[in-house]
């Protein structure tokens, strides 16, 4: 097959039916040639079962992939590009929020060799007020704090050549971004514009605990913004203490204080204490990611891995 769509999964039952026909028409596009990689990131309900279903009966090539337990989308995205067999890769979200006109514009890019990635970058979302605003922050902090050429409207999915494939995949970094990874490793890119559509069925598990952690990840595995946040603080903290013991002593002097060294103790200790909490905090951040990544485990584990041609076969 030329065109490998990964499809990660996690509580997507109800939009099954409308992805399976969305896939349908991208195949009758694309002169069906196309391969769709289903990987079912642990989800509790019936995903599973209703894509083994209709597997057989897909008029493209098809793989089914289940993950033992939840690791996450991104480590779905990477299971599905290391089994995909295409020469050029897209991901496509299975609750359909991301138009799947947008891969067929990847793949043309792709195929014209007018970039090694494509990215998806929103012009407008038809989310609700709320879930707007606190994406506009998100990713208005991500630009700022990891990634500095991120788009605006953020990135959720991308499509890619079998060159850019191989090297996103050299990189098996725990505790990580994707997107940032897409970023970092550079390539020709090629930014595609489209509108994020309103969510038909279930609630998105992209909660804003899932966000925290995403940009926490993100910040200690790109950015060293905390350290020199850190040495900032430190160095305004020491302007600001040498100014507040300059105050001491003159008050000292004066007789102001009745408390000998009482004023001067309480500020030293509370800055200090202040400070090297927050620095033991962070040092301790990227002690334990440092130590994450020596474990050399893997990202994500395969359960089951099935595909329509062997189901066929067998029949």
């Amino acid at each position: 097959m030329t065109y490998s769509i990964i499809i990660p999964v996690y509580k997507n039952a109800e939009s099954i039916p409308r992805l399976i026909q969305a896939l349908r028409e991208i195949n009758e596009s694309l002169n069906n040639e196309v391969e769709a990689v289903f990987v079912v990131d642990g989800s509790p309900d019936a995903s599973f079962e209703l894509i083994q279903r209709e597997l057989p009966h897909l008029p493209f090539a098809a793989q089914l992939i289940a993950h033992s337990r939840n690791f996450g989308s991104f480590p779905a995205i990477r299971t599905g590009l290391m089994a995909a067999t295409g020469e050029y890769f897209g991901v496509m979200a299975a609750d359909l929020q991301e138009p799947p006109e947008l891969l067929i514009s990847f793949f043309q890019s792709l195929s014209n060799d007018e970039c090694d990635v494509a990215i998806g970058t929103r012009n407008a979302r038809k989310d609700p007020l709320f879930s707007r605003l606190a994406s506009s922050m998100f990713w208005g902090l991500y630009r700022k704090l990891v990634v500095h050429d991120m788009p605006k409207g953020g990135v959720d999915i991308f499509g890619c050549n079998n060159a850019f494939k191989e090297q996103l995949l050299k990189l098996e970094e725990s505790r990580s971004s994707l997107i940032a990874l897409i970023f970092w490793l550079g390539f020709r890119r090629k930014f595609v514009d489209y509108d994020r559509q309103v969510r038909q069925e279930g609630k998105s598990a992209w909660t804003f605990k899932k966000k925290l952690e995403y940009m926490m990840d993100s910040v200690f595995a790109f950015t060293d913004y905390p350290i020199r946040l850190l040495i900032k603080m430190g160095a305004i903290g020491s302007l600001v203490s040498a100014a507040i013991g300059l105050m001491v002593i003159i008050a000292r002097i004066h007789g102001t204080i009745a408390v000998p060294g009482y004023a001067a103790t309480m500020v030293v200790v509370l800055l200090l204490g202040t400070l090297n909490l927050l620095g033991l905090g962070l040092v301790g951040t990227y002690a334990w990611r440092a130590y994450e990544n020596t474990k050399q485990r893997p990202l994500a584990v395969v359960s089951m891995q099935l595909n329509n041609r062997e189901q066929t076969d067998h029949a």
